[in-house]
């Protein structure tokens, strides 16, 4: 239901921005407006697929991770869907998408958003493994208890001379340090 509020919402601003560009221009200019911005956006749409492309063939032939190629990737797509939507809301997005300098600040907040996701998601999974646990009477992970006994050393050790000694402790296979 959101999404059909959202895309009622774009439609209406849409027309409302032909229509007031069509009194503001007339009809012939506004049309000759959205079909120069359809150019220019298929035109940066080819250059800048081609350019990721490659780039993803090099991060694939190099054999490094391609996570900037591929949210780029994917701005770059989500540009050329606003681009083909008639209106001029939907391609100043599109534009945005596809111009490299617009697109690097878009893809640091689409990297960020989606860390935040992330942890957001680990937390409740943590949050939810904790409960799921203590339901069950179990200790939950990071609960664990080790038991063992506290052993205070004394200025008395057997070394003969006062002050904090580290406590006798016995290396696997080997003897006894202080």
């Amino acid at each position: 239901m959101p999404l059909f509020v959202v895309l009622l919402v774009a439609v209406v601003a849409e027309l409302a921005v032909l229509v007031a560009v069509g009194h503001a221009i007339g009809v012939l200019p506004t049309i000759g407006l959205l079909v120069a911005a359809a150019f220019l956006g298929s035109w940066l749409l080819r250059r800048e697929g081609r350019r990721a492309l490659g780039e993803f063939r090099e991060a694939a032939r190099t054999r490094r991770p391609p996570a900037h190629e591929m949210s780029d990737g994917v701005l770059i797509a989500a540009g050329g869907l606003l681009i083909i939507v008639p209106g001029f809301i939907s391609d100043v997005c599109g534009l945005v998408c596809l111009f490299p300098p617009t697109r690097a600040l878009l893809r640091k907040r689409m990297v960020r958003a989606a860390e935040k996701r992330s942890q957001a998601v680990q937390d409740q999974v943590w949050l939810h493994t904790q409960r799921v646990y203590r339901e069950h009477g179990a200790t939950a992970p990071g609960d664990d208890v080790i038991d063992g006994e506290v052993v205070s050393v004394t200025e008395d050790d057997e070394t003969g001379h006062s002050g904090p000694q580290l406590p006798r402790t016995r290396r696997p296979g080997g003897p006894s340090h202080a």
